[in-house]
């Protein structure tokens, strides 16, 4: 019955409009001091100081300083000149064949995951010069908007990851193991974006094929050098086991830094203070978020929440892919109704205890489960990707929902395979680190 109860004040709350972390947060908060949830002789003030004590070990975890420095990274990335420069590149290479433009845009989303971690980041930094040019070369806006938040999208999967540290710090499971298995489904997703791109431009007739030029190609490949060596240090350093998480996290910051007030002199000083202050505000939401979350976790542990869930699925008498396909559906339905970090801290400490039931790896479930939400993020009503992306083109969400519905269907695909064939996210984890 609490159980229940928690549940339905949750998402009441959200629906009233309150912010997801009071959502979360003010249920748990509430039952936990109720009289008659807990036993009579524990203390008022004893479950008082268990909500501070759960609020503060929710962030207590070195690893999740990669989080606001992340957040950081993809500010100073934004505005110093990286992706205009990875674009024109990109464009170099392939702006000669139809829809050479929006192949340039998901193939510098690519890059640039390989250096934020943060899809909103990501989408911003692109859209920002991508979407105006698309428009210029007779792209129309929903479909360059929509190019741009399936791009952006990637940047949860193509290491580094914040939903990935989220997982790993909420599971125990190797942070460097996770961004490892994202790499391939990443490269799988960006693929398969560049083909229904180039597909839909063909048939409609978008855009403006440029004549291929080795001058253009090597010259606009300088003016991106640095920009390109970012991801190269920052990937090879978590995966070769050099760095941590957090420490490629602060690199990531300092190159940034570097490339954007050195190299590219693109970054004012002056502007930096408020850069942080707004990529810190944001931080503070996605820890906020992660700290009520924990309280709203231990509530569900203390009522045998995972218990509750066990007997459920074995009441299903489902084979374990069929149970895998069901969560997965699930969380598609999750992801496209619920903020990303919201649904990560809910779902995962429960449906994490069901991955010997699904018969998969808990690395390969980590992976499929930021896949899952990062296709949340490219649809309606809330995908964070497609508001970013709206907002730059000047768009409605209903037009952008149309345009993206081929590059959902093409990501789902991807998510399928991943599913069904498992070395696609184990290979590289188990090369490297078993």
């Amino acid at each position: 019955m609490i159980i229940v109860l928690l549940f339905v004040l949750m998402f009441l709350l959200m629906a009233m409009g309150l912010p997801i972390a009071l959502a979360i947060g003010l249920p748990a908060i509430g039952l936990i001091i109720t009289p008659g949830v807990f036993p009579d002789t524990i203390a008022f003030s004893a479950l008082g100081q268990t909500v501070v004590q759960q609020l503060f070990s929710g962030i207590d975890s070195f690893d999740l300083l990669a989080v606001p420095l992340f957040m950081i990274a993809g500010s100073i990335m934004e505005v110093g000149g990286i992706s205009r420069r990875l674009i024109d590149f990109c464009d170099s290479l392939v702006g000669w064949a139809h829809g050479g433009l929006a192949a340039a845009a998901i193939v510098a989303s690519m890059i640039i995951a390989g250096i934020s971690g943060s899809a909103a980041a990501d989408t911003a930094a692109i859209g920002a010069v991508v979407i105006p040019a698309m428009i210029r070369q007779g792209y129309p806006p929903p479909f360059a908007a929509a190019v741009v938040a399936a791009g952006g999208s990637i940047g949860i999967i193509i290491p580094p990851s914040i939903p990935m540290v989220i997982f790993g710090f909420m599971t125990n499971i190797s942070t460097s193991q996770l961004f490892a298995g994202g790499m391939m489904v990443g490269i799988l997703l960006g693929l398969s974006f560049i083909v229904v791109a180039v597909v839909v431009s063909w048939r409609k007739g978008y855009g403006v094929r440029e004549e291929f030029s080795w001058a253009r190609v090597l010259s606009t490949g300088r003016a991106a050098a640095f920009s390109l060596g970012a991801p190269v240090v920052i990937l090879g350093g978590i995966l070769s086991g050099v760095v941590t998480v957090t420490e490629a996290a602060a690199l990531a910051v300092f190159y940034a830094l570097l490339v954007g007030t050195v190299v590219n002199r693109e970054l004012p000083w002056k502007e930096l203070p408020a850069l942080i202050i707004k990529s810190q505000v944001a931080a503070a939401g996605i820890l906020f978020i992660i700290a009520m979350a924990k309280i709203f976790g231990w509530l569900l542990a203390m009522q045998q929440g995972a218990k509750v869930l066990d007997l459920f699925v074995n009441s299903l008498a489902l084979p374990p892919t069929g149970l895998l396909l069901l969560i997965m559906g699930l969380l598609l339905v999750i992801g496209c109704v619920m903020e990303t970090t919201a649904a990560l801290l809910l779902v995962v400490p429960v449906l994490a205890l069901l991955t010997p039931q699904m018969q998969v790896d808990p690395v390969q479930f980590g992976v499929l489960v930021v896949v899952n939400l990062a296709i949340g993020m490219m649809t309606p009503p809330v995908g964070i990707c497609l508001f970013v992306s709206c907002g730059i083109a000047e768009v409605s969400l209903g037009r952008i929902s149309v345009a993206v519905m081929p590059l959902v269907a093409a990501a789902m695909i991807d998510l399928l395979i991943a599913c069904l064939w498992p070395p696609l996210t184990m290979w590289l984890p188990t090369l490297l680190y078993r």
